[in-house]
């Protein structure tokens, strides 16, 4: 039989501790290694090349959002399974756009993170029934009339970073754009929405729904 190996990251060690008891259960998945922060997730998952990565997203320095994109973007065989108490939009898309293939609340059944484990594994996604319900109810809404017709579709999305407090350096990175067309971006915003500061794009920015 061939085993899974998934790498737990999740800041708080009790939980750690029962996803670890959880996991020894099963036959067919090993423990490849655990971490308590994005960054350690990161580079845990480089080094050990894990076939899952079951991520909590509030975490401390790189969040889980950023955790997993940086992930994907390095190993893209690599399946994220999200694992987190946070069911709000916001955190569910921001982590399926980052290239997570499933997401689970906190307080799910066994069976249903061994099913989500195995299904990443096998480059296939699965949700809980709550964030299911979630991505259906969205797909399901007509769609929005474009925030900002003014800008361009990349200003749109730094602005959104934006809005996420997300420094000029964090968006470079992101994106994978050099700081100095980053801060041109950010510039052209500014004049584009007539506004001062950062401080006024977050609030117009959140004010249309960004």
């Amino acid at each position: 039989m061939s085993q899974i190996s998934v790498l737990v990251a999740d800041d708080h060690a009790p939980f750690r501790a029962g996803l670890r008891a959880l996991l020894s259960t099963v036959d067919d998945v090993v423990l490849a290694g655990e971490a308590a922060d994005g960054a350690t997730a990161v580079a845990e998952a480089a080094r050990r090349q894990p076939d899952v990565v079951l991520m909590d997203l509030n975490m401390p320095g790189v969040d889980g959002v950023e955790a997993t994109r940086r992930i994907v973007s390095a190993s893209p065989h690599i399946g994220v399974v999200v694992l987190t108490m946070l069911d709000d939009d916001d955190s569910v898309f921001a982590a399926l756009r980052a290239g997570a293939r499933g997401y689970l609340l906190k307080g799910a059944l066994r069976a249903q993170v061994v099913r989500a484990v195995r299904a990443a594994a096998a480059g296939e996604a699965l949700f809980g029934p709550a964030v299911a319900r979630r991505i259906t109810d969205y797909l399901g809404r007509p769609p929005p009339a474009a925030a900002f017709p003014g800008l361009t579709d990349r200003e749109r999305e730094i602005l959104g970073l934006i809005a996420r407090h997300r420094t000029n350096p964090e968006i470079a990175r992101s994106l994978g754009l050099s700081p100095k067309t980053v801060r041109n971006h950010v510039s052209n915003i500014f004049t584009k929405l007539r506004v001062a500061d950062r401080a006024d794009a977050i609030t117009r920015a959140r004010g249309a729904g960004l």
